[in-house]
């Protein structure tokens, strides 16, 4: 009994020295000479005031006195729709834990502690635990942000306690499958996924019965995501120990370049560090007599080449066209913009998915000396396949979801069909205008005076996500439209705009 004591014993004395080893690097890590200053601290609070006073208090007051855009008094519902995006949530956190996990560290720091006798567990526990401490707070914040703005579950006092329950397990169990994601191996998080799905079907089907109007659902769904997060935390933790160090340090430093990147001002050079690398399928490129395949052909079998890629990209293709479909014509017979918008988002983002052709467009256009000049030519190689697979994926999940609810569609199947190719088309070209961008421009780093201050962080914002921000703005445009051949006119106009600022970017034309 006394030698297990003493064993105990050495076990404490060698973790409190361990933790006070680690708590010295970090100390002198965080003194060193580029902390942020009293100066920048304010400007990041002069900035949270006036968020809070230019958006946040018009959107509460703008939410508070407006319908809601969707409703879940009925019963059942509010079960369903907590149970999807929790699910939802747990698998994106799984796929973000791949590429950048809550054990991504400053490269210098990661180096020091594994250059030490220190176990992975020792620095790496601490670090993680803040970050999902950090993560699930601020999913829990935003979830019940998105629902207050979208949802009428914050009218009645009596759903709202289960409403923040619910979201506050689905936030702990997104931040828990964020390190699970990391630290555990693709078959475990596939087992993961599918037992997430599983269960979230289960509790779906046992909210339904109870009788009431949503509330037992909710705290079912909370309960549910908390138990399974508090599992799935013990098991994550206990795979520290086990950590890829080597892999870890790659990731440290591609976070950390990315990361300078995006101060930069330069987001998609960020972005393209994530990019998989094509492997396979390069003989697949040549016909047997030795010359390339068609337009179509190749950019197939550049698609085959990444197909994680090329799987994401199909997945948000049919989701748009499905979302497209149902926006266009609405419950009520009208068009019904969230649903629209959402549709055309999911479309922009598989449009940069469906393959590398748009890197390659990008290249020739921007390096005319070495390709040659004439970029209409070019222009008809590098768009063949982006646009045929957008239309086709699009098209396929539209027709999908007028095939299941087609008396929906049956009254106007042309202003539909119209609708949905004015969109793509829309599409297509805030894509363009996205991946034709090389460089910050400097001019946009001058300072934009206003009684406010030096909004040209604004301008900086807005060339990042100027894609995304044409997307959305002209689905907004084209909802406003009076008939469908005019919303397609202005889609066409808005296009060929994007086109001719994107050719611009790559100075092709002037």
């Amino acid at each position: 009994m006394t030698g297990q004591a003493a064993v105990t014993a050495a076990d404490a004395d060698a973790d409190a020295d361990a933790a006070d080893r680690v708590r010295a690097v970090w100390h002198r890590y965080s003194r060193r000479g580029d902390r942020a200053s009293a100066g920048s601290r304010a400007y990041t609070a002069y900035l949270v005031v006036l968020f809070g006073a230019f958006f946040l208090a018009p959107a509460l007051h703008a939410a508070g006195t407006t319908p809601t855009l969707l409703s879940l008094s009925s019963p059942g519902a509010a079960t369903s729709v907590s149970c999807a995006f929790t699910v939802t949530l747990c698998w994106s956190a799984q796929l973000a834990g791949r590429f950048w996990g809550p054990l991504v560290l400053q490269p210098f720091v990661l180096h020091v502690f594994t250059s030490t006798d220190l176990p992975p567990a020792a620095y790496l526990g601490g670090a993680a635990r803040r970050r999902l401490m950090y993560a699930g707070t601020a999913l829990l914040l935003a979830s019940c942000a998105a629902a207050y703005f979208t949802t009428d579950l914050f009218d009645d006092l009596g759903t709202a306690p289960p409403a923040v329950a619910a979201a506050a397990g689905a936030g702990a169990l997104a931040a828990v499958a964020w390190l699970w994601g990391r630290v555990r191996t693709p078959r475990d998080n596939l087992v993961l996924a599918s037992a997430a799905g599983a269960t979230a079907l289960l509790v779906t089907l046992t909210g339904h019965r109870i009788p009431d109007t949503g509330t037992g659902g909710l705290w079912l769904v909370a309960v549910a995501a908390a138990a399974t997060a508090v599992v799935l935390a013990r098991a994550a933790f206990r795979s520290l120990r086990t950590v890829d160090l080597a892999r870890l340090a790659r990731e440290s430093s591609r976070a950390s370049q990315a990361q300078t990147y995006v101060l930069t001002g330069t987001l998609h050079h960020a972005l393209d560090l994530y990019r998989p690398e094509p492997r396979g399928f390069t003989s697949a490129l040549f016909r047997p007599d030795g010359r390339l395949r068609g337009h179509l052909a190749r950019g197939a079998v550049r698609a085959l080449r990444t197909p994680g890629r090329t799987s994401a990209a199909a997945l948000l293709l049919l989701t748009g066209g499905a979302l497209l479909t149902a926006g266009t014509v609405g419950t009520d017979g009208g068009p019904a913009l969230p649903l629209w918008a959402a549709g055309a988002c999911c479309v922009y983002l598989g449009s940069g998915r469906v393959g590398e052709t748009w890197r390659g467009l990008r290249d020739e256009l921007t390096l005319p000396p070495l390709f040659g000049g004439r970029w209409r030519g070019t222009l008809v190689r590098g768009l063949a396949w982006p646009a045929a697979a957008v239309t086709a994926g699009t098209l396929l999940g539209g027709g999908a979801a007028a095939a299941t609810r087609w008396p929906q569609y049956d009254a106007h199947p042309a202003d539909t069909a119209l609708l949905a190719a004015a969109t793509i088309v829309l599409v297509l070209g805030a894509r363009f205008l996205r991946e034709m961008k090389s460089n910050l421009p400097l001019s946009l780093l001058l300072p934009v005076m206003t009684p406010f201050g030096d909004l040209s962080g604004l301008l900086v914002v807005a060339w990042q996500f100027d894609g995304l921000v044409t997307a959305v703005l002209g689905t907004a445009l084209l909802h406003a439209a009076p008939s469908a051949p005019v919303a397609a006119a202005l889609a066409a106009a808005t296009a060929t705009c994007c086109a001719w600022t994107g050719l611009r970017r790559t100075r092709s034309v002037w």
